[in-house]
């Protein structure tokens, strides 16, 4: 009996809904708790290129939610365990695992080469940068995040609006799950439907997973969900940039104090407390504001634009 026959048989898929599930490739940015559930049903399901994408190693306390891995691969890169468990479980299928972060410079190269995208980076910068990018190149993008015991995930550009038409100001907190907690069941209730929505998108169920977003409460195990198709995208944004893209013509403004951040993000960078800056408005000049998740930057830099004339960007320090 085939591999995919119990999914063949679904009139949803067939043999020509396999055989595109085959063709597909794939972008998985983040191999943590999203990933977790998302990386082997889309493995498992028979996706043809897997592209795995995180800078990070596999940590103990961060196994509660990342079940795909062991306590033996603590301290091993994500990108190359997350690979190595794909292809334990389909080896039909093709792998790539790449340990870099997801920035501005590499953002339209991995992206191009997919697909579909997914978003399963616990990171603001990212996030943008990945919506940025698919909504430039037309790429379908399923973008998830979860924090505490609620989380949501939607499918964005791929010819539906952005992330930024459905999220357009700075989030309202600063959280993480390294600082404000979460559950695993919570972060693998909305993997699987991350990767329900990728598979979706590439079966060409209808109605479309792109233009929607579903929301979780797991406290009361409530769900919602509404479509989006005709959000506006935003006249102006700002856009996350790397720190090896700033020059030495940039205003950069490093948010971060000394204790956090020793060493500034530029060598011309000038320190200022968000609350408190104080810069001569220059039109020929770009804004760079800098800070660790780029939060901080971006809730200054929407204090700062109506007297600023130039362009603003944010550099988030953690992902550069």
């Amino acid at each position: 009996m085939s591999r995919y026959a119990r999914q063949i048989i679904l009139p949803e898929v067939g043999e020509g809904g396999q055989a595109r599930l085959s063709a597909a490739r794939v972008l998985v940015v983040g191999a943590g708790g999203l990933a977790a559930p998302v990386l082997p049903l889309l493995a498992g399901a028979g996706i043809g290129q897997l592209t795995i994408m995180d800078r990070d190693e596999v940590a103990l306390s961060n196994l509660h939610r990342q079940t795909l891995f062991t306590e033996e691969d603590c301290g091993r890169p994500k990108a190359a365990v997350a690979a190595e468990r794909c292809i334990a479980l389909n080896g039909e299928i093709s792998i790539i695992a790449a340990k870099q972060a997801l920035t501005s410079e590499n953002s339209a190269e991995f992206v191009g080469q997919a697909d579909i995208i997914l978003d399963c980076a616990d990171s603001y910068a990212a996030s943008y940068t990945l919506s940025d990018t698919c909504h430039v190149l037309g790429k379908p993008l399923i973008s998830a995040s979860v924090l505490g015991l609620s989380g949501y995930v939607g499918g964005f550009c791929g010819g539906a609006p952005s992330l930024r038409a459905v999220f357009p100001d700075a989030p309202d907190s600063g959280a993480s799950c390294a600082s404000a907690g979460v559950l695993g069941p919570v972060v693998a209730m909305i993997g699987a439907m991350q990767a329900q929505m990728a598979v979706g998108v590439i079966l060409g169920l209808e109605p479309s997973p792109l233009g929607q977003l579903a929301q979780l409460d797991a406290r009361t195990l409530r769900s919602s969900t509404f479509r989006f198709d005709d959000a506006p995208e935003p006249v102006d944004h700002f856009s996350f940039i790397s720190a090896s893209q700033l020059t030495a013509d940039d205003l950069i403004i490093e948010l971060r104090d000394p204790d956090e951040a020793p060493q500034p993000i530029h060598p011309k960078a000038h320190r200022q407390a968000p609350d408190t800056i104080d810069i001569e408005p220059n039109k020929s000049q770009r804004l760079a504001l800098c800070c660790a998740t780029g939060l901080r930057a971006w809730r200054a830099a929407e204090k700062l634009k109506p007297d600023w004339p130039g362009e603003i960007v944010l550099v988030a320090a953690s992902t550069s």
